[in-house]
């Protein structure tokens, strides 16, 4: 994987040699994380298909913005538009995690022609249909305020996740090192931007295959958003890790791989299909 820099849109992004015909696959983490999440997914998948991961604006080593509106999912979704212009990616998988799933689905919902499908990881689509989700929104109302304080950002990095196996959903460590690396205040302007969308009337919109990805133990986006969704999507399909809880994506790579090649390649298998049937 080879690194670069996006400077118009200060995005930080890794490639493979990209391979004409094969399968691009783009890959978008959570809040407070970067594209050190999908370390281990590089690894695995670098040989076979063309691979793009990034740090979001504000994450990782990407450029860090002071105002409470840099963050709004539309600039995120923007971000993504872009990005995929200049890696001259026409169409692609994209694969997200949590907070990446509001990204997404909004990505979904104004430029749904260039996805080929979605693999949605501790999915939700609407943080205030949780009693946790509502009390943050109330809780970050005050967020603008901290437009009127000086904002001098350290230059960010990628965090060793090694260095924290098999965390649980809530650990301090891992937090305050995510929380350190991003900002205070990039996560807070985030988590205000979560709570303000709702992708709820999209859902049965959505044309393109759906993977829904869930861990029985969240504790952060409950399962019943999964399941909810996978009702509303008519193309869903929703597969549940039993003893995963919200960080599978980096305590359960292979289980999660595992799930992302199974459904690379019932696409790649239906169009296959499509091009060698006579009609």
């Amino acid at each position: 994987m080879t690194e670069r820099f996006f400077a118009e849109r200060g995005l930080y992004y890794r490639t493979n040699t990209f391979v004409p015909g094969r399968q691009t696959l783009v890959f978008v983490h959570g809040v407070s994380g970067s594209s050190s999440a999908w370390k281990a997914y590089e690894s695995r998948f670098e040989a076979h298909y063309n691979l793009l991961t990034f740090d979001l604006r504000g994450h990782g080593r990407s450029t860090r913005y002071p105002r409470e509106d840099d963050y709004a999912i539309a600039n995120f979704v923007d971000d993504l538009k872009a990005l995929l212009q200049l890696v001259a990616v026409d169409t692609c998988l994209v694969i997200g995690h949590s907070f990446a799933v509001l990204i997404i689905l909004e990505f979904l919902h104004r430029y749904q022609s260039r996805v080929e499908g979605v693999i949605l990881v501790s999915a939700h689509y609407d943080m205030r249909r949780d009693r946790l989700g509502r009390i943050a929104h109330g809780l970050l109302g005050w967020i603008g305020l901290l437009e009127r304080l000086p904002f001098h950002p350290h230059s960010g990095g990628h965090i060793d996740y090694a260095r924290y196996p098999n965390a649980g959903d809530w650990n301090i460590p891992r937090t305050l090192a995510d929380a350190r690396n991003t900002t205070w205040r990039v996560l807070l302007y985030c988590l205000k931007a979560a709570s303000t969308v709702s992708g709820d009337a999209f859902l049965p919109e959505i044309g393109v295959p759906v993977l829904l990805v869930h861990g029985k133990r969240d504790t952060i986006i409950s399962m019943r958003h999964a399941t909810y969704m996978a009702t509303r999507i008519p193309t869903a399909h929703l597969v549940v890790l039993e003893d995963a809880n919200h960080i599978l994506v980096l305590n359960r790579p292979r289980e999660v791989g595992d799930a992302i090649e199974a459904f690379v390649q019932m696409l790649s298998n239906e169009a296959r299909a499509r091009t060698a049937s006579p009609c």
